[in-house]
């Protein structure tokens, strides 16, 4: 099963109002594991960055300058994306910029429901409590000291270390296990299975019953099959 873990970087908060992705960072996944496989854009956004967005990721006007724009890389990221499911950490916010993006280059728009949005599962399962990707990192115990500003490839990084504990730890499990953890750090029992009412017959017949009670018999007092 292919995940695609993704973050973006924008100019602001609306693509209605002139607003422009800068940055793209995106992990794979495999069976819920890293690949290695990434992809990470900057992006020339055509026009000039607001200082509030500047403090956030940090990525000004004239490092932008000579990436390319949008309309040159738009196809090679769908072509990278394909049709996994997209891991987003408020995913309306990206899927609205990416979908205004491909929109204006006329390619095809990224279905809502490929996207897994990993706020809404932490607001879900950690109800009342902080959901924010710092947040989620403190919780999990996931070092993101290195996260001093925004950035899209570092966010995904890290944002697929927290979409793992979320969906049950970084080694999934398969479901097996017969307790599972609460918000308030307590256990609760899960469904385990119950024994037969009715044992299966035997499989070994009558014959082969006497013949190993005559091997074991001749092993003496203190073989381990005279005390089973």
């Amino acid at each position: 099963m292919r995940e695609i873990v993704l973050d973006t970087e924008t100019t602001g908060f609306d693509p209605e109002t002139g607003d422009r992705i800068v940055e793209i960072g995106a992990v794979e996944l495999m069976g819920h594991m890293a690949t290695g496989k990434t992809y990470h854009q900057y992006i020339n956004p055509e026009r000039a960055m607001p200082q509030s967005a500047f403090e956030i990721h940090g990525l000004g006007d004239k490092f932008l300058a000579d990436k390319p724009k949008f309309a040159e890389i738009g196809r090679a990221f769908l072509d990278f994306i394909g049709d996994s499911k997209l891991i987003i950490h408020n995913a309306a916010f990206d899927i609205k910029f990416l979908n205004a993006e491909l929109k204006w280059m006329n390619l095809p728009q990224i279905p809502w429901e490929q996207a897994l949005d990993t706020l809404a599962i932490a607001r879900k399962r950690f109800p009342g409590s902080p959901a924010s990707l710092d947040a989620l990192c403190r919780r999990f115990n996931i070092d993101n000291t290195s996260r001093t500003l925004h950035g899209a490839l570092l966010d995904s990084e890290i944002l697929a270390e927290v979409y793992l504990e979320l969906i049950g730890g970084r080694q999934p499990d398969f479901g097996l296990s017969t307790q599972t953890q609460t918000s308030g750090g307590q256990t609760e029992a899960q469904w385990t299975p119950k024994p037969r009412p009715t044992p299966l017959p035997s499989r070994i017949t009558d014959k082969e019953a006497a013949a190993h009670a005559e091997f074991v018999s001749k092993l003496g007092d203190d073989a381990l099959w005279s005390k089973l």
